[in-house]
């Protein structure tokens, strides 16, 4: 058995990480280079990477499937495998400040939910060569809990919830793990006005038990725990990172 520490260990592994610009897509990818793997972020504009660790930053705008499926071909020829895969790529439309609701609507299902089915499948065969392959959908526990006034948000992130299940059943046995990387409220761009007021944020902070915001680095580990062998027997799941607000009661 690998020493403890060499489980979390990604060297030599190659990964993929979506809306890698800023924010939770940005510091897992800078997380998963830490490992040790060779990760390439995407997004769909110039890079803001952190100072600590660089990795390969590609233009990518995730709801063009051709496009993204022309890059992970690009990568796995020059790389040789495509192990991981992040889809931290998302966008949030709130339908109360929205013109058209509907329009609102089937854009946040289009990037948050059938863009990272398309992302999977362009990447699905690529691991099925090597019989080895971790996907990480991040969610939100609105997946799962009702939130106001975004239905968008909540049911494509829901529903991603329920397409992380069907792809690790479907790709198990090939020895593709599939899991839900599930976030609270994180101090982000996307969530920058409600920790801009000060009753909101603290309301937030009030609903988890540790009583703060997350940060993006605190996914991190919790992106490397599911992409390396640490995580080995453990696929279909939902990894809350949430500061305890999924599991607060009274």
């Amino acid at each position: 058995m690998s020493a403890p520490t060499d489980l979390f260990r990604l060297d030599g592994r190659v990964a993929i990480v979506t809306g890698a610009s800023r924010g939770i897509g940005n510091a897992v990818a800078l997380g998963l280079a830490s490992a040790g793997a060779t990760v390439f972020g995407l997004g769909r504009s110039p890079a803001a990477q952190g100072d600590a660790i660089d990795f390969l930053y590609r233009t990518c705008d995730v709801t063009d499937s051709a496009a993204f499926g022309k890059l992970v071909k690009e990568i796995f020829d020059g790389q040789g495998r495509i192990d991981i895969l992040v889809n931290a790529a998302g966008i949030t439309l709130p339908a109360q400040t929205a013109e058209d609701p509907s329009s609102a609507f089937r854009q946040t299902l289009a990037c948050n939910l059938t863009a990272v089915f398309d992302c999977c499948r362009a990447v699905l065969p690529f691991m099925q060569r090597s019989g080895y392959g971790s996907i990480i959908n991040v969610t939100s526990i609105g997946a799962a809990l009702g939130f106001p006034g975004n239905p968008g948000y909540v049911a494509s992130k829901g529903g991603l919830a329920a397409l992380t299940r069907s792809f690790a059943l479907d790709h198990g046995t090939q020895g593709i793990r599939v899991n839900n990387l599930v976030p609270g409220y994180v101090r982000t761009a996307m969530t920058q006005a409600s920790h801009a007021d000060p009753v909101r944020r603290e309301a937030r902070a009030a609903r988890t038990m540790l009583g703060r915001w997350g940060e993006p680095d605190e996914l991190a580990g919790a992106a490397i725990f599911l992409a390396s062998p640490a995580s080995s027997y453990v696929t279909g799941t939902d990894l809350y990172v949430d500061g305890g607000w999924a599991a607060k009661g009274l």
